[in-house]
């Protein structure tokens, strides 16, 4: 049989102290930035106070919403059972309403884009005639502030 070493069951030997291992290590030049920038404990027992209450109220809010949702559909079901034909019937005629001003304006547009370039034609005319004027009298207005040009 091979032999052992010596020291092979012996655990009195001494070990050397381990590093402790810190989860939370941040490098000192990433520390001197964050550091202004921690909330101190005030700071955050306030901001846990405010998200517990303002999620408290959202929360009631979201239930009382719910409950008068639910009770609404309870006590309206058979109202809006017994009542349907007459919603139907309002229901088609908005749809047709709709319809019609929808195609109202898209009849609408359609001209208007078709007849544009002849009023376009003849407002280009009297622009003409106008920036001459204009023209004109701007030019006139320049040369009496800038003789030398």
């Amino acid at each position: 049989m091979a032999t052992r070493p010596p020291n092979f069951f012996n655990n009195s030997q001494s070990r050397p102290s381990l590093r402790p291992i810190h989860t939370t290590y941040v490098p000192s030049f990433l520390r001197k930035l964050l550091q202004p920038h921690v909330p101190n404990s005030t700071t955050q027992l306030m901001g846990f106070l405010t998200l517990v209450i303002s999620g408290g109220i959202l929360l009631l809010l979201t239930g009382v919403t719910i409950t008068t949702i639910i009770l609404g559909l309870i006590f309206f079901t058979p109202l809006i059972f017994i009542t349907s034909p007459i919603w139907i019937l309002l229901f088609i005629a908005a749809a047709g309403f709709l319809f019609a001003a929808f195609t109202l304006g898209a009849i609408t547009w359609v001209y208007r884009y078709f007849t544009r370039r002849s009023m376009v034609d003849d407002d280009s005319a009297d622009m003409k005639d106008y920036s001459r004027e204009f023209g004109g009298y701007l030019h006139a207005k320049v040369k009496d502030t800038a003789p030398g040009a």
